[in-house]
């Protein structure tokens, strides 16, 4: 989850909300590459979620890193909820799953080395606690009751309202996880592209990346448990934005959007105050029954754009949320395959052909099917594994036109971090497949085998 945003004056024309959005444009020679990814935390021994405080537990974990690696503290309250250093902040979840929210890196070589040293130094504290981290989309067994929720002001907030919206709020923030990128446009038209497909391709990377097929303690039915958790949050919030495949969409068009999504919060002097359920276009005009008389800044604006959670968000730069939280591997193939798509224009350009000819309710039931059947999904003629395929191919010859080295020049390009998705692609199965075959197979239904085999 986001942290407060800062910097930003007082809003004194309506004028100024696009051109937020507007002022993540960069000329393609600074585009960079932001990669987030979540994992769950438990005890060794019990195989339980981690607490906030204690000698195994959250709090512990982040003052190891901060005393052993150099991470700046992040307080709130004079309560430790993160870290930062170098450009990346380690945060809390609300249910207390880590974040590493990467520094922006210009190849896919960095963000793989950020991503195995965060790993390495993560490990190696906890270790010697006894405690283990497992990427996985959806907590395999925990109940709501034995998930924590960690001390944040904005997630209390969150939790009140997520009870009174939807029916997997609560859920989602307590026991899912992620890996997502994030990557920049050149112009507004350069993003409508760009956001366009993200959005109608979001489902393949669901497909893909599906794994989560436990909860609970059993398997629950579908490979990607916490995407079907995020079609039942709150819809004002959600989904695959139809508006913006309109003639004319662009930063006003969301601009609007967002405008009439009810807000959670204000941040004031270090403090969360109630604005659950309230509105934005009320606050411009001085009328927020939380503020009476109070008009927002660009930073209230920024805060509240962290507030709105579709299948692809724009900010300063665009999310791709589709993906469920995995293995070491995945963790870097989930940025070379976006990066290909998006970063070589003959490859973006490819991707919109594949997609420019479906409509709102096909890519909708792409984004039901994908969580259901992953790469098994069959939606109006479409065939997921063969779609997956395919764009998979675009991904890869991006990358290669894109011919970033690494390894000192002993690697041409960045497409080996596709080899995961490839072998996806040339099997059928996907890790939520290869978890379940374990579980009817070698497991004996035995789920508590996946801690040992699948942590880091």
């Amino acid at each position: 989850m986001s942290i407060p945003q800062s910097g930003g004056g007082p809003i004194e024309r309506h004028e100024q909300l696009a051109e937020y959005l507007a002022a993540g444009c960069k000329p393609k020679e600074d585009w960079r590459i932001g990669t987030e990814h979540e994992k769950f935390g438990y005890c060794k021994d019990s195989l339980k979620p981690l607490p906030y405080e204690g000698e195994r537990s959250i709090q512990a974990v982040l003052e190891g890193l901060r005393d052993r690696f150099g991470w700046a503290p992040v307080e709130e309250a004079g309560v430790l909820i993160g870290l930062t250093k170098d450009g990346a902040n380690v945060s809390l979840e609300p249910g207390g799953a880590l974040e590493l929210s990467g520094a922006p890196l210009e190849t896919i070589h960095q963000t793989c080395d950020e991503v195995n040293e965060h790993l390495r130094e993560v490990k190696e504290i906890a270790d010697r606690i006894g405690v283990g981290f497992i990427g996985l989309g959806a907590a395999p067994e925990w109940m709501h009751d034995e998930m924590p929720l960690m001390p944040k002001g904005r997630y209390k907030l969150m939790n009140d309202y997520m009870q009174r919206v939807g029916t997997m709020g609560t859920t989602m923030m307590r026991r899912t996880c992620t890996v997502q990128v994030n990557l920049d446009f050149g112009s507004e038209a350069d993003m409508v592209r760009k956001l366009r497909v993200a959005l109608a391709l979001q489902p393949v990377a669901t497909a893909l990346f599906a794994n989560s097929p436990f909860f609970e303690g059993r398997p629950n039915g579908m490979k990607s448990w916490r995407a079907n958790v995020w079609r039942n949050l709150d819809a004002d919030r959600t989904g695959m934005l139809p508006f913006v495949f309109d003639e004319g969409f662009g930063f006003e068009a969301y601009v609007q959007y967002a405008l009439d999504v009810p807000m959670y919060f204000v941040y004031r002097d270090g403090k969360y105050i109630d604005a659950l359920g309230q509105s934005f276009r009320d606050f411009l005009k001085g009328e927020l029954p939380a503020l009476p008389g109070e008009k927002p800044t660009l930073s209230d604006w920024a805060d509240h754009l962290t507030t709105l959670f579709p299948e692809a968000r724009l900010k300063k730069f665009i999310e791709m949320r589709g993906a469920d939280g995995g293995p070491w591997r995945r963790l870097c193939a989930l940025p070379a395959f976006w990066v290909g798509l998006m970063y070589d224009q003959t490859a973006l350009d490819a991707a919109w052909d594949l997609v420019k000819g479906w409509d709102a309710p096909t890519r909708e039931a792409l984004r039901v099917a994908a969580a259901d059947e992953g790469l098994q999904a069959q939606v109006n003629g479409i065939d997921m594994h063969a779609l997956a395929r395919e764009v998979v191919a675009i991904s890869e010859a991006g990358l290669k036109a894109r011919a970033m080295p690494g390894a000192g020049g002993l690697l041409p390009d960045e497409t080996h971090f596709l080899n995961a998705l490839k072998e996806s692609v040339e099997s059928g199965k996907t890790p939520a497949d290869e978890l379940l075959e374990h579980y009817h197979g070698d497991w004996d239904g035995d789920l508590t085998r996946i801690y040992a085999e699948y942590s880091y």
